[in-house]
């Protein structure tokens, strides 16, 4: 009882914190896309579904896609190199090991804006990268490498990777090699070793990593507002619009509902999936 007690109080204050910052700030998103938007960039007096219905336009769907398939993609993306670059920082030396984590982690140091913009002026038409292209003849003079949606999930992905990297290699480091070394001694290939033995070993830290990378992907504004185009606008894009510009609150809240919800469904998704796993173990656990 004193345990529990203890546990109680601890949780108390973060419970707390996220009751006041998230629950209810997400509670008043959700009354808000209820309301009627003010002439003069307030709320009207009453309720209405008029901006719900307005969101089945063809314009959002389309909106909708994209933010759902860059984000999917940067999130594959940053899977596909995080999971290699994890397992080498894992296997490597103390030493060399700090001075690849110095490496991952430096870019945090600077700031996120100025880290856009660095890749804005690389990707610029008379940029040193276009002019490498040029010169490799891997690009023509007239191919574009800014405002598209390659350039938004090119910046993304340098933007997110740190964060798929770091929970890989925490879960990678608490890992047993020798059961790898053991898979590859038994007939296993590198690959089939790495996929059937490290994988499985370190889901918990990929699962960490696709959220951490996932969530932020949906929500994302500043990226394509800098390097993408028209063609590239997010759901991020059309909520700040309709905050900073149209001064519609009611439509900026139904949109962040629809984002709410993009974000809440892998979420319900993997934590389904997971308890279905745990089930079978549960009942072998119980009938043994």
């Amino acid at each position: 009882m004193k345990k529990k007690l203890q546990e109680i109080v601890l949780t108390i204050p973060s419970f707390v914190w996220l009751l006041l910052f998230f629950l209810v700030p997400t509670l008043l998103v959700f009354i808000l896309a209820f309301r009627p938007p003010d002439p003069f960039g307030g709320i009207g007096a009453g309720w209405t579904t008029a901006t719900i219905r307005e969101l089945a336009r063809h314009q959002y769907w389309v909106i909708a896609w994209r933010t759902l398939w860059a984000s999917a993609v940067t999130t594959a993306i940053c899977l596909a190199l995080a999971l290699p670059t994890g397992y080498a920082v894992a296997r490597a030396s103390p030493r060399r090991r700090n001075l690849l984590l110095m490496m991952v982690i430096v870019p945090f140091w600077t700031s996120f804006l100025i880290r856009v913009f660095a890749w804005r002026s690389l990707l610029h038409p008379e940029g040193p990268v276009k002019k490498i292209l040029v010169l490799l003849g891997l690009a023509s003079p007239q191919t574009p490498l800014l405002y598209n949606n390659a350039a938004v999930i090119l910046v993304m992905t340098y933007t997110f990777l740190p964060f798929a990297i770091l929970p890989i290699y925490a879960a990678a480091e608490k890992f047993d090699f020798r059961l790898v070394e053991a898979a590859r001694d038994l007939g296993a290939r590198p690959f089939q070793a790495f996929r059937k033995v490290f994988l499985p070993g370190i889901r918990q830290g990929v699962v960490t990593a696709v959220l951490i990378v996932l969530i932020p992907a949906l929500g994302s504004y500043v990226v394509p507002d800098l390097v993408g185009g028209p063609s590239s606008e997010m759901l991020g894009n059309k909520i700040a619009q309709r905050v900073f510009v149209d001064r519609n609150l009611p439509h900026a809240s139904a949109l962040s509902v629809v984002l709410i919800l993009a974000v809440l469904a892998p979420l319900l998704a993997i934590l389904f999936l997971q308890r279905k796993k745990e089930k079978p173990e549960i009942i072998l656990e119980e009938g043994g």
